[in-house]
């Protein structure tokens, strides 16, 4: 049993979205053979209620309220030097106090870190081995966010793409071992900075096939009558805003037209009011749900446009899991290694998803053997267990003097 410095950008439970599923299961993983310290913001008041949780699987918790206004008030900080504004949000002197005490007093000589805005917490400790879960190339994200911006919007993302990409790189090269959610991602971080070459390997992203599973039991949470088309996310998650948007404007018309009676359900918390204004007839904005499986359950499609995001998505996991077909971006279907056509069907312009769910409609026998294929594709290739293994050998891994230096 190893002593752990656990360091994650927000709190890993409850496993409600994305990062902090994954968060959540690497944290699962490390707490069930060490012992765990965890140093974790909290972005959302409602998440404080859950810290007593955390204290059962860790050694120690320390849970740092973070508003994010203010956050980003802080961040603008960096304009006045090269650092990527990414780092002064997640910059806070008590998290710091709490690593550099813990680190001595427990004698921890492994710090995983979760984002690399959180390895500046770690940074330059000698004798302290750091692993970092990258997930995504976040860098690439700015810079692509630059793109549908204007400006100044796209001058300042462009530089957070810049900056970050500065950062990610020093940090990989300080890292005993750096992982990324898919073979795509750690290929275009490998492309961006080749001399990180190899430090980097992929991990990849898993379900819990056992909780996201049909249950005959389950009751449906939408009409009799009606053909629900379902997307899931956290609804304040800008490429998530943009693909329901895409989504209503242009492909629900067509998909009204040729059934009337399609309903399009944004399952998810914290809707901005781009979201809930797409609420009407054909749409509805649930919010905060107790539970998705139902939405995924009794929907005769689920639905993923994604147009800024890439890599495995946990809601296309989680949908054919939950054993429904899937109509996904072709960049975050190819990721998971998917078939189109037997698993699941690619889309990447709007007509595409236009026939894709037509198809399903219009076939029910069809929609069933691509559910029922998705469903055994996730069991047979996505176990968290599996994946987050590769970790183990490296948690008592050393840096070589030259990189804490």
């Amino acid at each position: 049993m190893a002593k752990i410095l656990y360091l994650v950008h927000r709190m890993p439970y409850p496993p409600n979205k994305g990062d902090k599923v994954r968060s959540y299961h690497l944290l699962r993983h490390l707490a069930a053979q060490h012992q765990v310290f965890l140093g974790a913001f909290v972005d959302d008041p409602e998440d404080l209620a859950h810290v007593d949780t955390l204290r059962q699987w860790c050694a120690d918790v320390k849970a740092v309220p973070l508003n994010p206004r203010l956050a980003r008030l802080a961040s603008l900080r960096g304009l006045l030097g090269r650092d990527a504004l990414t780092l002064h949000y997640y910059r806070h002197a008590g998290l710091q106090h709490w690593v550099d005490d813990t680190v001595v007093r427990e004698g921890i000589g492994t710090a995983v870190v979760f984002s690399s805005s959180m390895a500046q917490y770690a940074q330059g400790r000698p004798g302290l081995s750091m692993l970092v879960d990258f997930v995504d190339v976040d860098s690439a994200k700015w810079s692509q966010y630059a793109a549908h911006h204007a400006w100044p919007l796209s001058w300042l993302y462009r530089r957070e793409g810049r900056a970050l990409l500065a950062y990610e790189r020093r940090v990989a090269q300080e890292s005993a071992r750096a992982f990324f959610v898919t073979e795509q991602e750690t290929a275009l971080f490998r492309s961006l900075a080749p001399e990180c070459a190899p430090q980097v390997e992929p991990m990849c992203n898993g379900v819990d096939a056992d909780y996201f599973a049909p249950d005959p039991a389950r009751a449906s949470p939408f009409a009799a009558d009606e053909q629900a088309i379902v997307f899931t996310g956290a609804m304040d998650y800008w490429p998530n805003v943009d693909a329901v948007q895409w989504f209503v404007a242009e492909m629900l018309p067509a998909l009204r037209a040729r059934w009337p009676r399609l309903r399009f359900h944004i399952v998810g918390r914290s809707p901005t009011p781009a979201v809930r204004a797409l609420a009407g007839e054909a749409v509805n904005v649930t919010g905060t749900v107790p539970d998705v499986r139902p939405y995924l359950q009794h929907a005769a499609a689920v639905v993923a446009p994604l147009r800024l995001a890439r890599g495995i998505q946990n809601k296309v996991l989680e949908a054919m899991a939950m054993a429904q077909p899937v109509v996904a971006a072709r960049s975050c279907a190819e990721a998971i290694g998917a078939e189109d056509g037997q698993e699941i069907l690619f889309a990447t312009e709007a007509t595409h998803y236009v026939a894709g769910i037509d198809a399903l409609l219009g076939d029910r026998q069809r929609s069933q053997r691509i559910a029922a294929a998705a469903r055994r594709h996730v069991l047979e290739r996505y176990s968290w267990r599996a994946h987050l293994s590769a970790i183990e050998p490296l948690l008592s891994t050393r840096l070589p003097d030259e990189c804490v230096a």
